[in-house]
């Protein structure tokens, strides 16, 4: 069997999480090196792979400036670091699994991909969504002709309200200027599964959106800086510190929050007592959404509504509606509703080993599996699915997703040909 050597740069949870599946799912995957500023999260890979002091470093970019090691590379950094990090890699003529976003500006991805296609590297961005049983039923479905040429769709990510107040509110993506907007940290792969399964190119966007909820003005009167410091409003309140991660109520958030993989409780005391973990949601310094809308229209004049928003349970829903019948469908179910026109019948088809869970630690409803599967057997040469996408057409994608964001601020219906020529331009 060939060998895949593959380097994780970003031991994190996304990094460790692809790197687990693969050594479950995927046995050409070799793991040779880490880089990683966090000696316990470096530590944790070093120890699961067996992997050599010399072999660990403490940044990507000391990996990098060392001759070419593997196969490929997967860079699983916080977004700000992907572009440096990524140009670096397709440098020496790495392979890229690359998280999503792919950079955290237009004129940084347009790079990348420029710099790729020039370099002749493969470079797949994480978009997920693409490799679920569920996405790929939906995909297939459309494609077998069963409900005629799609006209519309309307598609909802539920971001989770206590998954908000994790990430969005109090974590690494609560600030545009630290992360990138919520719109492309949260749902470019939304955006890129939409176009995936329409199968045009996007023509115009439009979006509206706001932080409405998550504002010091919301906050409940008494309410301390921190939940520890006894909040009158703890009991009723269900984005306590306390509750999501002292009673560790949510694992995944637990690790996250306290950066190990296997946190004590000292480790989370510290977390709600000292870092932005522990304070009350609304007192924060968060600045991105808690909800957005973006309008699509596609070539063909096809249209699809996107809604993001964090007041919800969590999970994704989709209802696609073609010439010939409707789809109707949620990524929790076990099963998707198809209505035939004709027929005037409702026919359930069963989603093939569906993974129910769509929290983060269900590997989005089994895509990030799927995506690491899918990466070693494409550079093996074994690869016959049709989740992999150029990396032309990922990039293209997250343009209009920064087109979304554009239209919120401005209010302006933007595009696709134009907003491509203004950023090509800036580029030169």
């Amino acid at each position: 069997m060939k060998k895949v050597k593959l380097v994780l740069i970003g031991a994190g949870d996304r990094g460790t999480t692809y790197v687990n599946f693969g050594a479950e799912a995927c046995p050409e995957m070799e793991i040779v090196a880490v880089a990683d500023p966090d000696p316990v999260r470096r530590n944790y890979v070093r120890d699961k792979f067996n992997l050599p002091e010399d072999a660990c470093f403490e940044y990507g970019e000391d990996l990098l400036k060392l001759p070419k090691m593997a196969d490929a590379a997967i860079i699983a950094t916080q977004d700000q670091k992907h572009y440096h990090l990524a140009l670096a890699a397709i440098e020496k003529g790495y392979h890229l699994l690359l998280e999503k976003p792919a950079a955290p500006t237009p004129e940084e991805c347009l790079d990348i991909a420029e710099k790729a296609n020039a370099k002749g590297v493969h470079v797949i961005v994480c978009h997920v969504l693409r490799f679920t049983p569920f996405f790929r039923l939906l995909k297939n479905t459309i494609e077998s002709g069963r409900i005629g040429k799609v006209m519309n769709m309307i598609h909802i990510e539920c971001v989770g309200n206590v998954h908000q107040s994790h990430s969005y509110v109090r974590g690494n993506w609560h600030k545009t200027s630290e992360s990138s907007p919520m719109i492309l940290a949260k749902s470019c792969h939304d955006i890129d599964i939409l176009q995936w399964l329409i199968d045009e190119e996007c023509t115009r966007v439009q979006s509206f959106g706001s932080l409405t909820y998550f504002r010091k003005e919301n906050m409940p009167e008494g309410a301390p800086e921190y939940c520890y410091q006894g909040c009158p409003a703890e009991a009723d309140c269900p984005y306590s510190a306390l509750k999501i991660y002292k009673q560790r109520k949510f694992p995944s958030f637990v690790k996250t929050s306290t950066r190990k993989h296997e946190p004590t409780d000292e480790d989370i005391e510290k977390a709600i007592t000292e870092t932005n973990y522990g304070k009350c949601v609304f007192r924060c310094d968060n600045d991105v959404v808690d909800h957005q809308v973006v309008n699509l229209e596609y070539t063909s004049g096809a249209t699809v509504s996107f809604t993001m928003s964090a007041f919800n349970k969590g999970g994704r829903t989709i209802r696609i509606m073609g010439t010939k019948g409707e789809i109707t469908a949620a990524m929790n179910s076990d099963h998707i509703s198809i209505f035939d026109f004709n027929t005037r019948k409702i026919d359930k088809i069963m989603i093939a080993d569906a993974i129910q869970d769509e929290e983060i630690s269900g590997g989005h409803g089994g895509g990030d599996r799927g995506i690491i599967r899918s990466f070693c057997q494409l550079l093996t040469g074994t690869y016959t699915g049709n989740s992999i996408t150029d990396i032309t057409t990922s990039i293209n994608n997250h343009l209009a997703t920064f087109a979304a964001e554009k239209s919120r601020i401005t209010g302006n219906v933007i595009t696709m040909s134009d907003y491509k020529d203004e950023i090509s331009k800036s580029i030169k």
